[in-house]
């Protein structure tokens, strides 16, 4: 490759490789949608053709472009639909948003309904989650919202009833319709196949209006500086809906590996099914993930711990039958796919390191298994997550509905000892445990400017007087970076992708400051200015 002519050249850069063969440099030599050469100037004189694109980077830095190591940019296309309730903390100003949004659905459609994301439980300020708190505010409407990690639902009773929910049900998970003394249901829903009844009551997106919202997504994806991510849900519906959009001309400006999700009960035809998907791929996609829960949160007592919370829950898998885990794990770890797995309490991280050891930490034809969030890990399986080599895929971001006080729903449930274990990451990383980071958006925000700089501060950027969790835990700008970008392609099975060496992806994030020099409350404002996948840009702009 050192001989050809260059599709493009970006000079007078300051580049940070992540290639220890060459960990610095100025020029990039790009062809084929590949890095070509690095180094300086004198790669003009090789590389200049008479069709190649001299691209002048004004002192700028580049870096290797970077990755979301699990996010939900199609899930998200339903569940951000209406009323971002990000930064709302108290019931008064939440009720008061409502009563806005059900003024405005009236005005302008009135059998429509009342939706909504982004829920602090915070805001319910110690009250159960019931329909009966909202009722009055969102005057009568069906209404639906997703709190901020998309584990819960609020629905009013005129969304229970457009559902036919009456009572409990059973489900083939742990799912749950919260029901008073009397079996009636309160409006508090539990997980995706208790929710999802409700989603399916309502009004929904055409196809275009679907495609629209995802490329827009996935667009602002690209404008924050990201080129890859792992979409970490999905079926062979959404496999199809990727199909859709990468085949148009304007294609998929991200690269995306996309997750089959297997849920407890699914039949035997459904696994079959993703067997046969394994391969499926497109120009900017690739399948052969599977996605897999073992708990839920800690915020409702679901998720899965060695001892009960504060609250005595906590004791239960996402699994009615959990000896069905490490089964299935093992059926699909043989058939050559990576799994990776929600687990969130420190028994559903332990459970998960057996599933993996047991069926062997990687497929044969696949990058090590994955936990997924790992939101407090147990002192006695930490050396196990290293030794085994699993890879720890976390969110520090997440801290940020923590209050310094421990008031927060997460923490009080957990009580202090069990608190302070949160998001080990510096513990993870120096245990030798491959990690990768990411944003879980619409969970959190995609801005991975915001997931750098948490993972940098563990504290609210913007604010140095914030009290700060675990300090012991923060990572070095350089780590970061990692997590964000070389890691992140290891934990997704890319081993030629997050790093500016010969022969990798041309996959490129252009900054107006240093990211590694800058300080982390300063890093959520540098520009992004440009951003590159297969050595094309496919935004530009931020000034």
């Amino acid at each position: 490759m050192s001989n050809m002519f260059a599709d493009t050249i970006i000079v007078n850069a300051s580049v940070h490789t992540l290639d220890p063969a060459r960990p610095g440099c100025d020029t990039i030599v790009m062809a084929g949608g590949r890095v070509v050469a690095t180094g300086d100037a004198a790669l003009l004189k090789e590389h200049r053709g008479s069709d190649t694109s001299i691209v002048d980077a004004q002192g700028h830095t580049v870096t290797p472009g970077l990755i979301d190591a699990h996010i939900h940019p199609i899930e998200g296309v339903e569940a951000t639909i209406g009323v971002d309730f990000g930064g709302v903390k108290t019931l008064e100003g939440f009720l008061a948003a409502l009563r806005a949004e059900a003024d405005r659905v009236l005005a302008h459609e009135p059998s429509g309904w009342v939706r909504g994301w982004n829920v602090d439980y915070g805001v319910f300020e110690g009250r159960p989650i019931t329909a009966e708190l909202i009722e009055g505010a969102v005057r009568g409407l069906p209404t639906f919202l997703q709190l901020f990690d998309l584990h819960t639902v609020l629905a009013s009773r005129a969304a229970l009833k457009a559902a036919d929910i009456t009572g409990p049900r059973r489900f083939p998970d742990s799912s749950e319709i919260v029901v008073t003394d009397e079996g009636l249901p309160t409006g508090e829903l539990r997980e995706a196949s208790a929710y999802a009844l409700v989603a399916a009551a309502a009004p929904a997106l055409t196809r275009a209006q679907a495609i629209g919202r995802a490329r827009e997504i996935m667009m602002n994806l690209a404008k924050s500086g990201i080129t890859a991510g792992s979409i970490m849900d999905g079926d062979i519906a959404s496999l199809d809906f990727l199909d859709e959009i990468d085949s148009t001309d304007a294609g998929l400006p991200v690269r995306l590996v996309a997750a089959l999700g297997h849920k407890p009960g699914m039949d035997a035809q459904a696994v079959r099914d993703y067997l046969a998907a394994k391969h499926r791929s497109g120009r900017r996609w690739r399948g052969g993930l599977i996605k897999m829960f073992l708990d839920g949160v800690i915020d409702t007592g679901t998720g899965w711990m060695y001892e009960a919370d504060t609250s005595g829950e906590g004791l239960y898998s996402f699994w009615p039958d959990p000896s069905e885990f490490p089964t299935t794990v093992k059926h699909y770890s043989d058939e050559g796919f990576q799994i990776a797995t929600h687990a969130i309490g420190d028994r559903a991280i332990g459970v998960a390191i057996d599933a993996y050891i047991a069926a062997g930490v990687a497929s044969t034809r696949s990058a090590p298994h994955r936990i997924e969030h790992l939101e407090c890990l147990a002192d006695q399986d930490l050396p196990r997550l290293a030794g085994a080599g699993i890879t720890a895929s976390m969110q520090p971001l997440h801290m940020q509905w923590r209050n310094a006080d421990g008031s927060d729903s997460w923490s009080s449930r957990l009580g202090p000892d069990r608190a302070s274990l949160a998001w080990r990451v510096k513990d993870i990383l120096t245990s030798g445990a491959p990690l990768a980071l990411g944003s879980d958006w619409p969970v959190a925000q995609y801005d991975v400017r915001i997931g750098m700089a948490w993972a940098r501060l563990r504290r609210t950027p913007g604010q140095p007087d914030a009290h700060v969790f675990e300090p012991a835990q923060r990572l070095s700008p350089t780590e970061t970076l990692k997590g964000f970008t070389l890691w992140a392609a290891r934990a997704q099975g890319d081993n030629d992708a997050g790093s500016i060496r010969p022969g990798y992806r041309a996959d490129l994030t252009m900054w107006a400051d240093d990211p590694l020099k800058v300080s982390g409350d300063q890093l959520i404002d540098v520009p992004i200015t440009s951003t590159w996948v297969d050595g094309a840009v496919v935004f530009a702009g931020e000034e």
